[in-house]
């Protein structure tokens, strides 16, 4: 719930851990900063470091940038012809993809919740998944580290049932959770392992609170690290992750969690994805199970 990385630069964060929206209350959810600490309060005091990878990362979305558009004009150029003769299998490959995007979505979404805390400020929201036909539900410990008492489970059905923190692992940002498991359906589970740089990847969680939210991307890294958040063997990836996603699952093409999300980077106070996330690999979160 702090900001993940240190930094010179006030207006800079990299990355954030988006624990939760911000406390409720009479502030609309869209004017507050979502990736300072999830109780009300003044900001974190700025520390040292990340100020030059700020410049850095602006630096390479604009090297980006021009190198994949001067790529799509030589790509059009030089292959128009081959380009119109195939454009109806292309077409039905996107579709065929969607398709199948849609239904892992759909397959997933019950298996995804949102977790209501209260804390000594207010209230804070983040994800979770369930993980088996016990009713546990794994999510992130700095989603409930402040919790007073257990915490609230909102179901994809709308139920709302009473949550029991059962274990948390501060050391790997996991907490365990356990609610009732009458009528629940726990998500499956894969190898992260398994997982390689170019997989297509669902997030899954409740961005600003806005429940059953659904993003999509590409596992764009592995083995990440975030020294000052304790935390190694991080997966990264594009798939937009924003604050009140974390603790909810990152699942691959066939609809296995393959990690929890966990952090983003940002090059500003504002917080909003960059497209740069993070997720703790499955077979690390496992180990609250056993």
């Amino acid at each position: 719930m702090t900001d993940s990385l240190s930094r010179t630069d006030p207006h800079q964060t990299w990355p954030h851990q988006p624990a939760a929206a911000a406390p409720s209350g009479p502030v609309p959810p869209w004017s507050h900063d979502p990736y300072g600490a999830a109780p009300a309060g003044p900001p974190p005091r700025p520390r040292r470091g990340g100020r030059y990878a700020a410049v850095a990362a602006g630096v390479l979305v604009l090297a980006l940038g021009g190198g994949v558009a001067g790529g799509v004009i030589g790509a059009h150029t030089d292959q128009s012809a081959a380009a119109t003769s195939s454009g109806t299998a292309n077409a039905t490959n996107v579709s065929t993809e969607s398709a199948t995007m849609a239904s892992v979505a759909a397959r997933t979404s019950p298996s995804v919740v949102t977790i209501t805390v209260q804390v000594p400020q207010g209230t804070v929201e983040g994800s979770g998944v369930i993980v088996d036909d016990q009713g546990r539900i794994i999510t992130n410990n700095h989603v409930v580290d402040q919790a007073r008492g257990g915490a609230t489970v909102q179901l994809s059905d709308g139920r709302s049932l009473p949550a029991q923190i059962l274990r948390t692992d501060p050391s790997h940002d996991l907490a365990l959770l356990q609610v009732d498991p009458s009528g629940l359906t726990p998500a499956t589970l894969g190898d992260s392992s398994n997982v390689q740089v170019g997989d297509t990847v669902l997030a899954f969680g409740s961005p600003l609170g806005l429940s059953g939210t659904v993003t999509s991307g590409i596992v764009s890294a592995l083995d990440r690290q975030a020294q000052d958040l304790g935390l190694s063997g991080l997966i990264q990836t594009d798939a937009p992750i924003n604050a009140g996603n974390s603790g909810g699952p990152l699942v691959d093409a066939a609809g296995r969690v393959i990690a929890i999300n966990v952090a983003n980077a940002s090059t500003d106070q504002g917080g909003g994805s960059i497209g740069i996330g993070f997720a703790i690999p499955i077979n690390q979160a496992q180990s609250l199970l056993s």
